[in-house]
């Protein structure tokens, strides 16, 4: 990629008497999934064990914001396949949104010798401990001010985290242990352009449950950036890669979750991996962002963004000589190999 060589040139005219800079701590990230309806999940999750194997950051915790038993197996499986398996997995539980997914079964998918196609020790959601305990117990262990996290479905989770009260991990309330742990929330949620050239567009991870997503754009005490509905549509993931960049293994978890939500060829939107990829690497270039503000949300699920010097909103910007470079790392990402499979190193 010309940035990466552009960043190695430099490295090659470093004075060699120069002393190195001290290397930033990797943020600690936490993934907040919808993971069972769209597959732009699957590969965002995929997208932050490449992101963590090249040092950018550390995945904490996976909550998933959906009530379907077999999601948290589902990312126990993709974590395990990556060589992460003892990631904590939190699950939303009941009041949780309701959904089926039609990549979730590759959980009870089997080898030729009769064994998990892709193992995985947690079986049920059931068996998983609830997600706001998992949050609370993650960031009360984390440095102040270290934590991003990257919200790419149902606001449920975070809104029941900021109604907690103190415990055995934290004396302090969900909206304290935010506030003094969490320097960023990346927030896959809203329109902020018009869609198709409606500009009411009612987006699907604030309707399915409006009163979440309204508590935590109403109440979230750390800087958050929205990723709206218009930034995943404009750089669709190209077919292509599902059909020849993952053929590295035999099985791989997710072109196969690619292909059972929908057969390409087709270039599905990037929603989820945007939001991540800004989460990430914020100071990279790949967007711009709004001035600050206040997004509100309304009860009929509509999102609407006001200028404000001191508000704590902001909106991703794309523009179009950005597109390339962002398709570019979104498939360059997805699709690394885990270290897992790679071979020995010279």
């Amino acid at each position: 990629m010309r940035w990466f060589l552009a960043g190695v040139a430099a490295l090659a005219l470093a004075s060699p008497t120069a002393p190195p800079a001290a290397a930033a701590e990797p943020p600690g990230l936490i993934f907040d999934t919808d993971i069972c309806g769209d597959c732009d999940d699957v590969l965002a999750l995929g997208m932050i064990h490449s992101l963590q194997s090249r040092g950018a950051c550390r995945l904490l915790a996976v909550t998933v914001s959906v009530d379907n038993d077999k999601a948290a197996p589902f990312v126990d499986a993709v974590n395990t396949f990556y060589g992460r398996g003892d990631i904590p997995i939190g699950v939303v539980g009941k009041g949780g949104v309701v959904e089926q997914g039609k990549y979730l079964p590759l959980v009870d998918a089997k080898d030729e010798s009769g064994r998990d196609r892709y193992p995985h020790d947690l079986r049920s959601g059931k068996d998983a401990p609830p997600a706001t305990s998992v949050l609370r117990k993650v960031l009360a262990a984390q440095p102040d001010e270290s934590v991003v996290i990257a919200q790419v479905g149902f606001s449920t989770n975070l809104a029941r985290l900021l109604e907690t009260g103190p415990d055995e991990d934290s004396p302090l309330s969900g909206i304290e242990l935010v506030a003094k742990k969490v320097k960023l929330l990346s927030l896959m949620a809203g329109a902020f352009e018009p869609i198709d050239g409606n500009a009411n567009y009612r987006e699907y991870n604030v309707h399915r449950d409006i009163p979440s997503c309204r508590k935590v754009a109403a109440g979230w005490p750390s800087p958050v950036v929205f990723s709206g509905f218009e930034i995943g549509i404009a750089v669709p993931y190209p077919a292509v890669s599902i059909e020849r960049d993952y053929a590295y293994v035999k099985h791989h978890p997710l072109p196969e979750a690619y292909i059972l939500y929908l057969p390409p060829p087709h270039n599905r939107p990037t929603w989820d991996l945007t939001s991540v990829l800004y989460a990430v690497l914020p100071d990279r270039g790949y967007f711009d962002l709004s001035p600050n503000g206040k997004v509100t949300v309304a009860e009929t699920a509509e999102t609407r963004f006001a200028t404000d010097p001191a508000g704590k909103h902001r909106y991703l910007i794309l523009k179009p000589e950005q597109r390339g470079r962002v398709v570019e790392a979104l498939v360059q990402l997805s699709s690394q190999p885990p270290r897992v499979l790679e071979g020995p190193r010279p």
